[in-house]
C-alpha cells in the first residue's frame, strides 16, 4: 500500500483537469454568493416582520456549514475525500481487481 501511483498526464488531460477545477471553484463562488444574498434577505425579513423572534440564524448556520465544507473540498483543504484520498482509493480498488482476476486464473 505504500506505493504512490504516479500518473503522467498529457496536455489535453491537464487542460481537462484544470477546466474541471475552475468549474468547481466557480460553483463554490456561486454557492457563496447565493448564501450571502439570501441570508441578507432572510435577516431583513426576520428583523422587519418579527424582530422579537429571531429565526434567521438557523438557515445562516446550517447553510454556512455546507458552504464551509464545499470550500474545503473545492480548495482541497479537506483531508478526507480529497485528491490524495481519491488516488489511494483508485489504487486500492485496482489492486483488489487485479487480485480477484489472478485468483481465478
Amino acid at each position: 500500500m505504500g506505493v504512490i501511483m504516479e500518473i503522467n498526464y498529457n496536455e489535453e488531460d491537464r487542460y481537462y483537469l484544470a477546466k474541471k477545477k475552475v468549474e468547481n471553484i466557480k460553483g463554490f463562488y456561486g454557492n457563496l454568493t447565493s448564501f450571502i444574498c439570501v441570508n441578507i434577505l432572510l435577516i431583513f425579513i426576520n428583523l422587519y416582520t418579527t424582530p422579537n423572534h429571531l429565526w434567521f440564524y438557523w438557515p445562516l448556520m446550517w447553510w454556512g456549514v455546507g458552504v464551509v465544507f464545499h470550500g474545503l473540498k473545492v480548495f482541497e483543504i479537506f483531508p478526507v475525500l480529497g485528491k490524495g484520498w481519491e488516488e489511494r482509493k483508485i489504487k486500492e480498488l485496482m489492486e483488489k481487481e487485479e487480485e480477484n482476476k489472478n485468483k481465478w486464473q
